[in-house]
């Protein structure tokens, strides 16, 4: 304890720098990009190719595949707004953090 209050300020800076850049580096890249990924390409290819196969007569079976593409769709939306808030919330802890180790407490300015 007395090791940390010794040291407040310098570990208080380092936690602040070293979230606020795991924050910009996770954003950056973990947010997707607009447009398709590869994987998207690939599922779309693959549905227009089982359509092209199935031809009219399984239009059941397209309608059961529309509803868990519905899902995973929104699994996914899900997923990509959770991560950015989580780095949205990492940066505020490390400029908060950051922030706070240059606030002068009143004990330091007598000593």
């Amino acid at each position: 304890m007395e090791y940390f209050l010794k040291h407040q300020q310098t570990i208080l800076r380092t936690i602040g720098a070293l979230f606020l850049l795991v924050g910009f580096v996770i954003h950056f890249w973990v947010v997707p990009q607009k447009g398709l990924s590869q994987n998207d390409r690939a599922a779309a290819n693959l549905a227009r190719m089982e359509a092209s196969v199935a031809g009219a007569s399984s239009a059941k079976a397209t309608k059961k595949k529309s509803d868990s593409t519905k899902f995973l769709k929104k699994l996914k939306d899900t997923q990509k707004k959770q991560m950015e808030y989580l780095t949205i919330i990492i940066m505020i802890l490390g400029a908060g953090s950051l922030g706070y180790s240059f606030i002068k407490k009143k004990d330091e300015e007598e000593v």
